[in-house]
């Protein structure tokens, strides 16, 4: 396979991290496509589900399991600059990503997924760990949310944001990775009102919000793709 892989719906992107059926179903349900960043392929496999397309370097891919894929499921990058899970958001175009097996017991993976997202700003990408989902927070986000709540804001690079909908205000606060952060807010209201005047903060819910996450992020601004960095 080379070029894009674009579809109308959602596409569930699996890493080669932990990952639990739940997870994986939880995901297929809202975005039914499924990709494998390299060795997600054989998370995929060992709970049911082929992929469509697997994409990455490949050098996690025994060639047993390259033979029964096929060649016209393989989508091959060679480059050693970026992450599979930056080769694969590079590849796949769809209204919004839903990423899975992308943290666990690595947390030197699960480190490299959260700077995927932030490298990525012009991208609807969220991550879900099977506890929590993260999304890098876009210019503003307005979403139902169940009250009390965990709401939790980690900037990857000095930020400034505002809210409605929160228990501790943050309007106004420096963030910044080595100063001010967000974790354990929570929720004090049923609507949640964000914004973000960077594209660098990670929001971080629990997974029973992800049906109005998904919702929210679909409606939402999106970054310019030449903000990364800023």
């Amino acid at each position: 396979m080379s070029g894009v892989y674009a579809k109308a719906e959602g596409i569930t992107l699996v890493g080669g991290g932990e990952l639990t059926a739940q997870t994986l179903e939880r995901a297929l349900e809202r975005a039914p496509r499924l990709v494998a960043a390299d060795g997600g392929a054989d998370r995929a496999l060992a709970l049911g589900h082929r992929p469509d397309l697997v994409i990455g370097d490949l050098d996690s891919l025994s060639d047993q399991l390259r033979a029964d894929l096929g060649p016209e499921r393989l989508h091959h990058i060679e480059t050693q600059d970026n992450t599979d899970f930056d080769k694969a958001i590079a590849v796949i175009h769809a209204p919004f990503i839903l990423a899975v097996g992308f943290s666990g017991a690595r947390l030197d993976h699960t480190l490299a997924a959260m700077n995927t997202l932030t490298r990525n700003p012009e991208r609807r990408v969220i991550v879900d760990t099977g506890h929590d989902l993260c999304v890098l927070l876009p210019p503003s986000l307005d979403m139902p949310i169940t009250e009390g709540s965990r709401v939790s804001l980690f900037p990857m690079a000095p930020v400034g944001c505002t809210s409605e909908g929160l228990t501790w205000s943050i309007d106004g606060l420096p963030f910044a990775p080595t100063g001010k952060i967000g974790t354990s807010n929570m929720a004090s209201a049923g609507r949640l009102r964000l914004t973000a005047d960077a594209p660098a903060m990670l929001l971080l819910l629990p997974v029973s919000e992800i049906d109005a996450l998904i919702s929210a992020v679909l409606r939402a601004p999106v970054w310019p793709a030449d903000a990364r960095g800023r």
